[in-house]
């Protein structure tokens, strides 16, 4: 079986037409099991949760309108899967619950976008990568990998290694390593999954998420796993599928997990 959990429609409308463009595609490719995971920036039922001037400037969606989307597409017949992107906010757990609770949400995937004000993955802000201590961006990085993990709001974790997408990586392999081997840890004592997503693929990184070497310490640890192409446009759902197979079967991966309203089930991967 393929999964893609993480896409979204933000650069189109909140429409049936427009969300069946993306489930034609996802059926198109062989997958079977197909989510839309909104960023849950956009909604004004996040304010308590995440601000600042960037997001403030996106957020124009309402859930009640999202739901409603939903509801028309089982109503059609389309199977999709409800589910939000939500940007862990430290501090912020029961707010997140709150929010996780209100909805019923297939899954949830949880994402690192901010170190304290730096949009890590924010085309505004990458120069703000030659003026920071890159050390001390990806240690906060993944201290709020290792967070997210250990609140277990989080049904999937999504591009578990986003830190990497300008290239810029720490030089030290050993505090790397590090970094990766107190992040799985964290996961495996977790019921949060890892998505392999096809999207870094797309970015300035030009590799998966997450690099061989996180993904090899995920397996030995038990970590289950998702495909994900992170779409924002239909052709991108289920992009380079065969290399994420691929890796994941090389680090030895057999089974992928999958969700239907915060059931989940393992099954044979591909």
């Amino acid at each position: 079986m393929l999964t893609d959990y993480h896409n979204h429609l933000e650069r189109g409308t909140l429409t049936l037409d427009y969300l069946k463009q993306f489930t034609d595609e996802a059926a198109r490719k062989g997958i079977e099991h197909f989510g839309i995971s909104e960023h849950a920036y956009h909604f004004y039922q996040t304010k308590n949760i995440l601000s600042n001037p960037w997001i403030e400037e996106r957020r124009y969606y309402d859930m009640a309108d999202y739901v409603r989307l939903f509801h028309e597409a089982w109503d059609a017949g389309i199977d999709v899967k409800m589910s939000i992107e939500m940007d862990y906010t430290p501090g912020k757990h029961e707010e997140m619950a709150q929010f996780i609770r209100a909805y019923d949400f297939d899954y949830v995937i949880g994402s690192i976008h901010w170190v304290d004000d730096f949009g890590i993955d924010l085309a505004e802000f990458r120069k703000e990568w030659d003026r920071r201590d890159i050390y001390d961006t990806y240690r906060k990085y993944f201290d709020q990998v290792v967070t997210l993990a250990e609140s277990n709001l989080f049904d999937i974790i999504g591009h578990l290694d986003l830190v990497k997408i300008f290239k810029y990586v720490p030089e030290d392999e050993e505090f790397l390593l590090e970094q990766y081997d107190r992040a799985t840890t964290a996961l495996a004592n977790s019921k949060t999954c890892v998505e392999i997503s096809t999207a870094g693929l797309r970015k300035p990184v030009g590799e998966l998420y997450p690099d061989p070497r996180l993904l090899q310490m995920c397996y030995d640890k038990g970590v289950p796993i998702v495909l994900s192409s992170d779409a924002h446009v239909p052709q991108d759902v289920g992009a380079d599928y065969d290399k994420a197979i691929a890796l994941a079967k090389t680090v030895g991966y057999t089974e992928i997990m999958t969700f239907s309203k915060g059931e989940r089930k393992a099954v044979p991967l591909g």
